[in-house]
């Protein structure tokens, strides 16, 4: 199964008046370049939140009238800014560059947009500018993830207790899947912050949530235990992903705000 037919940049100008209509959703997807570790690529985030949202595409594409944007790869990394080949955008820039992109979506038939964000650094931000969007250019406007970012309330393996933010088991797999050329589990080892994990409250996923970089808990800047990865647990996560995104995109093509 293939998205090709579904990518708005391969559309003429014409065409996009004629083809969209109210009811056509557009899909933005947000990546990242930035450190993950000796043993991954700095686009992982981007590689995963592409090929979720290629698949999701190619499976609802036609029957949403699902439209595909270009993945922004540049983005809010700055709990990376420490480390060279990370290249990021500051808040500001960001916010700037997202109302940018709602504001010529506006110019479409289309009426929703759906911001598809493969890096957790970039999520508080997105609510915000969710929001703006909505305020200054009259979209409907949704923000959901590949997987829901263990520091946001969702869930990492047992053996992470918790804590596998970034370049963990979960990520690794996925790119084990993806990208194995990509990824050098030979530099990998585990680096779960044991101590941060015994707090109840202040830690990652907790009732208070706190300021970090991703350097702040290891020198080589991922946290997660990479050596757990396997490629067929991330045969699985990409389905569920892809699932997920699906099931939410056939939400999002009937809402209304409960009206």
């Amino acid at each position: 199964m293939t998205s090709h037919g579904r990518h708005f940049a391969d559309l003429s100008g014409p065409a996009v008046s004629d083809r969209l209509t109210a009811d056509s959703i557009i899909l933005q997807p947000l990546g990242a370049i930035e450190q993950h570790g000796p043993h991954l690529p700095l686009a992982t985030d981007s590689i995963v939140a592409t090929a979720v949202a290629e698949a999701a595409v190619a499976e609802v594409g036609e029957e949403l009238d699902l439209w595909l944007l270009p993945t922004l790869q540049f983005t809010k990394s700055n709990e990376h800014a420490w480390s060279p080949g990370t290249v990021w955008l500051s808040a500001t820039t960001l916010l700037a560059v997202i109302d940018d992109i709602a504001r010529c979506v506006a110019t479409t038939p289309a009426k929703r947009l759906v911001f598809f964000n493969g890096h957790g650094g970039n999520s508080a931000l997105l609510n915000v500018a969710s929001r703006e969007a909505r305020l200054s250019h009259g979209l409907m406007t949704f923000l959901t993830h590949p997987g829901m970012p263990a520091d946001q309330g969702g869930v990492s393996p047992a053996n992470e207790l918790g804590m596998g933010v970034h370049g963990g088991t979960d990520e690794t797999s996925l790119m084990l899947h993806l990208a194995p050329h990509l990824v050098d589990l030979g530099l990998a080892e585990r680096r779960v912050p044991e101590k941060l994990a015994q707090n109840k409250q202040v830690r990652f996923g907790g009732r208070i949530s706190f300021g970090w970089l991703s350097n702040d808990f290891f020198p080589d800047g991922y946290i997660g235990d990479p050596t757990a990865a396997d490629a067929e647990l991330g045969k699985r996560l990409f389905e569920g992903a892809v699932h997920n995104l699906c099931d939410g995109l056939r939400e999002v093509a009937v809402f209304d705000f409960g009206r």
